[in-house]
């Protein structure tokens, strides 16, 4: 996102948050605001619809990125108000955006140009405060864990083997390894401990994966804070923590209520990684969603081995949904990059670039069609892209019978994807929704869950679980939960689990250092390679540039 997308949504006469709420059948008393433009879904108004009929879930995922950027929030955007020019009642179900990447490089998370999210500054800040009630139930957890530890420790935690750290919103590779409790004893007991950043909590998770508050509770009481010496593990029930956790999420819990610049409604909620964590909006939001439009157009993080994976093998298997068409979001750029030219070269036109990248792209296809869903292509247009690099990417998809269109939501809005939505919705009425299946079943062993989603997923020739992350998969079946799916958290740049192989790697091996038991969540977590769960800032972070003027507008933001 760039200061011409801010430009744009600032020159947007906003909706009141009532209207847009009113173009799917929430009333003003069904609406907590906060502000003019964005707005809870009172608990009430979402009970009193669960027994509506379910509208048609789409998926938007993505080949692998790279630093010229893809555009799948702005996709996804698009495609929605696109929907809704054609007359179909389309409603977008996105995730919020973390600090981290907003005051780091990435940027937001709200689309950009003409496909956006609004109020995008809002969104991209504070918005309505579920970022810090989720830190704050994660904390206060782990507050709670901390003074066990000096009142006693009447449960007998093992100080070598506390599990659960604390979290920060933003990117702050110093807080990564610490140590706490110094001082003397009134301070608490000295160990070490360290930062997440707020995303890859598991409160996070379970915030996104809860069908409520109550189910909330019930899973946080299960979270695994620590071990015992002999190995017991204890868990935030036995702290007595999961109420207050519950009480500080109470609000959290509620899906929020937003637009596009042209109007269409949006819930935004939750925000895991696809990385680093399962990397999609909450049950919660995508069921309401289900229930209030015609067609739901939702993401997931990063591409199709990552984001929609756990899309596919832990949100829909946990909450029971079944989409009927995945949009996999490409750009000529990414393709070129793929294809072996560096990022200062890509506006020199280069197809058989473009030709040599497309195998990442043919891989992501696959990928959607082996969870049985039926992919459509979207390539979503930049200005430098030529004629004849376009030419070959749709003549490519043609050849792989994949139904494909240029998307132009940046530069025109919706009245840019109008083809897009009508093949979108075309293919929507030719799914077969009984072809969905998940990539592994659930009474699969977690080692070979693993291999199963790196040979399949990835293209691995092999799997390497390290001796300690074996033994951990081994006590947690041992423990009765051998069922939970797994959730790989690994390099987003790379369909090998080493970032610097880009296209389709051959003949690799991933390999897994550590896996992580989140039974509140409902998963295992397995580290792949390098990949860390605190980011840092880059050399020139985005906060250097960022100011509020005397007026009280800000600047810089993006």
């Amino acid at each position: 996102m760039g200061k011409q997308d801010l430009e744009i949504a600032r020159r947007v006469t906003l909706r009141p948050i009532q209207e847009v709420g009113a173009t799917v059948g929430l009333t003003p008393d069904e609406l907590e605001p906060f502000g003019h433009y964005k707005a809870k879904v009172a608990w009430p108004a979402i009970e009193r619809r669960r027994t509506h009929p379910d509208g048609a879930l789409v998926l938007v995922t993505a080949m692998t990125p790279t630093p010229a950027g893809e555009g799948k929030s702005t996709t996804t955007v698009g495609l929605a108000d696109g929907l809704r020019r054609i007359g179909k009642r389309a409603i977008a179900a996105l995730r919020e955006p973390s600090l981290g990447p907003v005051f780091g490089m990435k940027g937001g998370a709200t689309g950009g140009g003409h496909a956006q999210l609004a109020p995008m500054e809002d969104i991209n800040l504070h918005f309505t405060g579920d970022m810090h009630a989720i830190g704050a139930a994660h904390n206060l957890l782990a507050a709670m864990l901390d003074n066990h530890l000096a009142q006693s420790n009447g449960l007998g935690l093992d100080t070598r083997r506390i599990l659960w750290k604390r979290v920060v919103d933003m990117n702050d590779r110093a807080l990564r390894n610490i140590v706490v409790g110094l001082g003397g004893p009134v301070h608490g007991v000295p160990r070490e401990s360290g930062f997440e950043i707020t995303v890859a909590s598991e409160v996070m998770a379970i915030l996104c994966l809860s069908t409520d508050l109550a189910d909330f509770k019930t899973r946080a009481a299960r979270i695994v804070v620590a071990e015992t010496p002999d190995g017991r593990l204890v868990t935030a029930s036995e702290l007595r923590a999961a109420g207050a956790m519950a009480v500080l999420m109470k609000d959290a819990i509620k899906p929020n209520l937003v637009q596009t610049l042209e109007g269409t409604p949006a819930l935004v909620h939750g925000g895991p990684f696809g990385n680093i964590a399962h990397g999609c909006n909450s049950v919660i939001a995508t069921r309401l969603a289900l229930k209030l439009g015609e067609i739901v157009v939702t993401e997931a993080g990063f591409a199709t081995e990552l984001g929609a994976e756990k899309f596919v093998d832990i949100k829909c298997r946990s909450a029971g949904l079944v989409p009927s068409v995945a949009v996999v979001v490409a750009t000529v750029r990414a393709l070129k990059m793929h294809g072996g030219i560096a990022l200062g070269d890509l506006a020199r036109e280069d197809v058989e670039a473009v030709r040599r990248g497309a195998d990442n792209l043919a891989k992501h296809v696959e990928n959607v069609r082996l969870f049985g869903l039926t992919p459509v292509v979207a390539l979503n247009h930049f200005t430098g892209d030529t004629d004849a690099e376009v030419a070959a990417i749709l003549d490519l998809c043609r050849a792989w019978g994949v139904a494909a269109q240029v998307s132009r939501g940046w530069e025109q809005g919706g009245a840019g994807t109008e083809d897009l939505a009508r093949t979108v919705a075309d293919a929507i009425k030719g799914a077969d929704r009984s072809t969905f299946r998940p990539i592994y079943p659930d009474d699969l062993p977690l080692d070979k869950k693993i291999e199963s989603i790196a040979t399949t997923m990835y293209g691995a020739e092999a799997v390497r679980i390290a001796p300690a992350a074996a033994a951990k998969l081994a006590r947690w079946e041992a423990l009765g939960h051998g069922r939970l799916p797994v959730c790989m958290a690994k390099t987003q740049n790379s369909l090998s689990d080493d970032p610097k192989r880009p296209g389709r790697p051959r003949g690799f091996t991933v390999t897994v250092r550590d896996a992580k038991l989140c039974a509140g969540a409902g998963f295992v977590v397995a580290y792949a390679g390098d990949i860390l769960t605190m980011p840092g800032l880059p050399r020139v972070p985005g906060a250097e540039s960022m100011d509020i003027d005397a007026g009280g507008e800000i600047v810089g933001l993006f």
